[in-house]
């Protein structure tokens, strides 16, 4: 079964995940933003063994780790969508605009697609294609612990900004209601910031995409 660990990083407390396959502890890191130490002492403490690096989009403060992560440890870069090639270019520029430290270009192992696998262990994750908060923005869900990885796209009580370069509102609410909801009410979900939530309860009292 799939376990995950939720740790918020950067001035920007982004939700950086940790996931990884409870029989062979193989490990993933989901969006690397920063605080890296913080991070690997999580892997450390674990027993994990970290092995690729999983991004659901190229905003810094999801992606300003990665280029450093996967030189340390030689890992593979998996995701996002060759959409996102636009922000992983502006890395560098968007890490002085933010404050950031420093953040390297790098150049994906695998670009994801829409219903791509992927395997950690014995665990397997569906990759879905969610454009709107960014063009090549993916989710990874794991359809056996019924959780979701869902970046900027849906939080507890809002959805992912759209006024960035490449987003669009109306292709944010159809990510979320024709890729996110067919999940599953019960489906619990791990956004890019803030608490985690279910997407039954979303859809209950989320006023951006309440009823659909």
């Amino acid at each position: 079964m799939l376990q995950y660990l939720t740790i918020p990083v950067t001035p920007f407390q982004q939700n950086c995940s940790l996931v990884w396959c409870d029989q062979t502890l193989e490990a993933a890191v989901i969006d690397p933003g920063g605080d890296l130490e913080l991070v690997l002492a999580e892997v450390d403490r674990l027993g994990l063994k970290l092995g690729q690096i999983w991004l659901t989009h190229a905003h810094i403060d999801h992606a300003g780790g990665t280029a450093e992560l996967a030189q340390r440890f030689k890992l593979p870069i998996i995701g996002p969508h060759e959409g996102d090639q636009y922000w992983i270019d502006g890395l560098p520029m968007q890490s002085v605009k933010f404050g950031f430290p420093p953040a390297g270009h790098f150049t994906p192992t695998r670009w994801l697609h829409d219903l791509d696998q992927l395997q950690l262990g014995r665990s397997e994750v569906t990759v879905r294609h969610c454009p709107g908060h960014t063009p090549g923005h993916v989710v990874f869900h794991s359809a056996e612990a019924k959780r979701a990885f869902v970046g900027d796209v849906l939080f507890a009580g809002s959805i992912g900004r759209t006024d960035f370069p490449g987003g669009n509102h109306e292709q944010l609410i159809a990510s979320i209601t024709q890729r996110l909801w067919p999940m599953g009410d019960d489906t619990v979900f791990i956004p890019g910031h803030g608490p985690e939530s279910s997407f039954g309860r979303e859809r209950r009292v989320n006023p951006y995409v309440r009823g659909t």
